[in-house]
């Protein structure tokens, strides 16, 4: 029986630790590091203020630890359905359109956008953090453009990282525009420009057959 006592408390401890980050992340991401209060995370978490510190030895650490939680969320349904998509051009187009057309689960918006203007002479913890998640996010969105290129269905002088760049920037700017205008309307126009502009990366089959003979007879 001692046997099974510290794993079962381990588990309650950690379904408590999730539990307090996940009511905490929202309110991060909605009021920012200083404008959540630790009596707004209590409330929210139905946990006194020791039960808290019993998992997070600071406000900063619990703030990393919802940053990570809300980037999670948001990005499982940014990427969701992805990997089912062989051509990694129209996954780099599934991907915008999930951008634009599904409403993120987690209140408040982008995490990334959030903590970037949240932290801009803040928290540097927590803008270290963001900056990990960005370069993360671009890496991955470069890593589609770079099998693109592999299977030369791009030009040959697109910058997969460049690319990646354009996306995330065009989306998070239009993302800021929307929420100020109260519409959608920016982040429409930039769904339909960044799959223009990825469609216009695409080499036709024809002209990609005849660069590979080229190369052959080089």
């Amino acid at each position: 029986m001692r046997t099974n006592g510290p794993a079962r408390v381990f588990r309650k401890g950690d379904r408590t630790r999730q539990h307090i980050v996940a009511q905490a992340a929202p309110l991060f991401n909605q009021k920012g590091y200083e404008g959540c209060s630790m009596g707004a995370i209590m409330e929210a978490a139905g946990i006194e203020k020791g039960g808290i510190y019993r998992h997070f030895a600071s406000k900063e650490e619990l703030a990393l630890a919802a940053f990570d939680f809300a980037w999670e969320e948001v990005s499982e349904g940014r990427t969701r359905g992805l990997e089912e998509i062989g051509d990694p051009l129209l996954r780099m187009e599934a991907f915008i359109r999930n951008f634009v057309e599904r409403r993120p689960a987690l209140r408040g918006g982008c995490p990334l956008l959030n903590t970037a203007i949240d932290t801009d002479d803040g928290n540097a913890a927590l803008r270290a953090r963001a900056r990990e998640a960005l370069d993360g996010w671009r890496r991955r969105l470069g890593s589609l453009m770079d099998s693109a290129m592999r299977r030369r269905i791009v030009k040959a002088e697109t910058q997969p990282l460049a690319v990646a760049s354009i996306v995330i920037g065009t989306l998070e700017g239009a993302l800021m525009m929307s929420r100020l205008d109260g519409n959608r309307h920016a982040l429409e126009t930039a769904r339909d420009h960044l799959i223009s502009y990825i469609t216009s990366l695409r080499v036709e089959r024809g002209a990609s057959r005849h660069s590979e003979k080229r190369a052959r007879h080089r």
